[in-house]
């Protein structure tokens, strides 16, 4: 039976979910794209139809082949430096090629699931409540450091903060009520009052990158080396994880980490050949999607459809448009993702687990995760080798 508000698709015993609900959760992960994209193309001279479209694409591909709403983001450090160092679209897609090259071979020879089962818990979830100290910390940095590339700038910090405040409190009382579509709608007045200039329809120009060795070797130092230890914990083992805490082993048995490499290398390759946004998934973009309604792949498909709209229809426009998104929204909602997103340490019981979590999440956010990451495990295998040597004695 499909209602005027809901349908729902029956796909091989799992769910597809096109309604309200699902919708409202697909938009709480918007605090993490909108900054990043327009970035990249007011700074980085990347176009609208090429940051779009990629992203658009992996979120249809992980709502059919995960049906749980697995997110995707852009790759937060790797454009972070990029934006921060004006990295041009060359140098981009060069490190989008090499991110995907890398990501397809790990998840296609199976290193990534074996890898996985050598990651405790603990451990998991120190990198979970890195990436939700990350969150609110990009939350903040947008209200006190707002980006000339948006027309929130011109606002104080105090008004700036006192919006955020007041969005973060109605996503955390009204969450379950569909708050991101409200929030949605007041985004689209202010884009709308604030656009200045024509519209144009269509795509905007996509072209291939124009590479070399100086390029690729220059990318894979200074883009895809910072990034990789993120992506190989967020995007492929916390996100398997979360799913797996959200929604059952049942349920998420699709969202494995090797799959999750896969799907975000071939996005990434495509990324690259049309000097396109690098993407991924991340842990923290299914705790905003799933705190905010999304419970199945229909909010990625719905999500991925609209994106891939715009960068059709209205690419050659959006560069404008997306200038006038309220900051206070994008701030708010990657606040809330990233304190809820937190919680999942919930579930930690014992004080050595506790210590293993905590030192990984704040030395993952004040300094390095790869350092973070090796130290951890090399003193949790030592320290249960020394118990296992104890307990043979």
């Amino acid at each position: 039976m499909v209602s005027t508000a809901a349908a729902q698709l029956e796909c091989g015993g799992s769910s597809f979910r096109f309604d309200w609900a699902e919708l409202a959760g697909a938009l709480g992960d918007l605090g993490v794209l909108v900054p990043i994209a327009v970035a990249l193309i007011v700074k980085n001279g990347l176009t609208p139809t090429a940051v779009l479209l990629p992203a658009g694409l992996l979120y249809v591909v992980a709502g059919l082949v995960y049906r749980l709403p697995v997110p995707v983001q852009p790759l937060k450090a790797f454009g972070a430096i990029a934006i921060a160092h004006g990295f041009g679209a060359n140098d981009i897609a060069a490190g989008a090629l090499l991110m995907g090259a890398i990501f397809l071979a790990l998840g296609a020879s199976g290193l990534l699931d074996w890898v996985a089962k050598v990651f405790p818990q603990p451990i998991i979830r120190g990198i979970q409540l890195s990436v939700g100290l990350l969150f609110c910390q990009l939350a903040w940095k947008l209200v006190s450091a707002t980006p000339k590339a948006f027309t929130d700038h011109r606002h104080s910090v105090w008004w700036l903060g006192a919006a955020t405040a007041g969005v973060i409190a109605a996503a955390l009382l009204l969450r379950g009520r569909k708050i991101t579509l409200v929030f949605l709608a007041i985004a689209a007045v202010a884009m709308v009052l604030g656009f200045h200039g024509s519209l144009r329809y269509g795509p905007s120009a996509l072209h291939t990158p124009q590479l070399s060795w100086q390029v690729f070797s220059a990318a894979a130092v200074a883009l895809v080396l910072p990034q990789f230890p993120l992506s190989f914990a967020n995007s492929c083992l916390a996100t398997a994880d979360t799913a797996r805490a959200y929604f059952g082993d049942v349920a998420a048995d699709r969202v494995r980490p090797g799959r999750l490499a896969m799907t975000l290398g071939a996005a990434n390759l495509f990324a690259g050949a049309i000097s396109g946004m690098p993407v991924c998934h991340g842990a923290g973009g299914m705790t905003a999607h799933r705190s905010f309604g999304a419970r199945s792949g229909g909010a990625p498909i719905m999500l991925g459809s609209v994106l891939i709209a715009l960068a059709l229809a209205i690419g050659a426009t959006l560069t404008a448009a997306l200038t006038g998104f309220p900051v206070p929204i994008l701030a708010g909602l990657l606040a809330v993702a990233g304190l809820l997103h937190i919680t999942l340490l919930k579930d930690i019981r014992g004080p050595w687990n506790w210590a293993a979590a905590i030192a990984v999440g704040v030395t993952g956010f004040l300094s390095n995760l790869s350092v973070a990451l090796v130290g951890a495990l090399l003193i949790w295998w030592a320290v249960r080798g020394f118990r296992s040597w104890r307990a043979r004695r």
